[in-house]
């Protein structure tokens, strides 16, 4: 009877969870895209809102790209150190070029018939350390593999705007996203400000990926030399196993071991 009630409370907790961790919803324009009128908004009742738009026949027949690093384009001032915004702009110039160049030749310049990727990151939610300490001792003593409870109002998020303009400066494809750690998420607590928004930058680089390439193309080897190594090391096997020990014996994401808000290399 006992393991009955400690089972019904632990679902109840669960639910109550995933009740908390609904609708997100893209902020409003930031001003920076080229266009907004035809990328429209949506609300994702779980996960990352986003709304977007391609040209499929444009984004088709486009072969080389040009990423300009990001810009903060912050729409509320922020309480975050610029040190830590910085480390967020840089993750997300990473994590967006690792995904563009497994679909478009990415230059280490611009070029009169390569097109543009241009991003702004317009908001960047702090991450709550009281509370990510609270979740990784509770992880600790219940450890869950694959989940995250988080504790509720201290998560962090990112929300950012990314547009590929073609060759002569039109609009081929927009991305407007965001997206808060959920309190029951694959997200890991984190002692940094921007645990979570570091995390955030890669399912961020996926979406501009999806968003910008249609499916008649395919992804495509890394080029090499690394057509991407002037925003950071893409794969670092020492850091990786590093982080990974240090998350299993402290539940917590631990960036600059992991190595995510790198500066980038000019």
């Amino acid at each position: 009877m006992r393991i009955h009630r400690q089972a019904s409370g632990l679902a109840g907790l669960v639910l109550t969870c995933l009740g908390l961790n609904a609708c997100q919803s893209v902020p409003k324009p930031s001003g920076y895209l080229s266009r907004y009128d035809t990328v429209g908004s949506a609300q994702a009742p779980m996960g990352a809102a986003r709304a977007q738009r391609r040209d499929d026949a444009a984004s088709d027949n486009l072969t080389a790209v040009y990423i300009q690093p990001a810009v903060l384009a912050l729409q509320t001032p922020s309480r975050l150190s610029a040190q830590d915004q910085e480390k967020v702009r840089a993750e997300v110039d990473r994590q967006v070029c690792f995904e563009i160049s497994e679909r478009f030749d990415v230059l280490a310049a611009p070029a009169p018939d390569a097109g543009l990727v241009r991003t702004a990151i317009v908001r960047i939610t702090p991450t709550g350390r009281f509370g990510s300490a609270v979740s990784a001792a509770a992880g600790f003593f219940i450890p869950a593999p694959i989940l995250n409870v988080r504790t509720p109002t201290t998560t962090g998020g990112l929300a950012a705007e990314t547009e590929l303009l073609a060759p002569g400066g039109e609009q081929i494809a927009a991305l407007r996203w965001s997206r808060t750690a959920e309190v029951v998420s694959s997200v890991n607590p984190s002692m940094s400000r921007v645990g979570d928004a570091l995390q955030l930058a890669e399912p961020y680089g996926d979406a501009v990926g999806d968003a910008f390439a249609s499916e008649a193309r395919k992804v495509r080897k890394i080029a090499d030399p690394d057509p991407c190594a002037r925003f950071g090391v893409r794969r670092d096997i020492g850091r990786s196993l590093a982080s990974g020990v240090v998350g299993v014996g402290s539940g917590l994401y631990v960036p600059e071991i992991s190595g995510a808000g790198k500066a980038a290399v000019d």
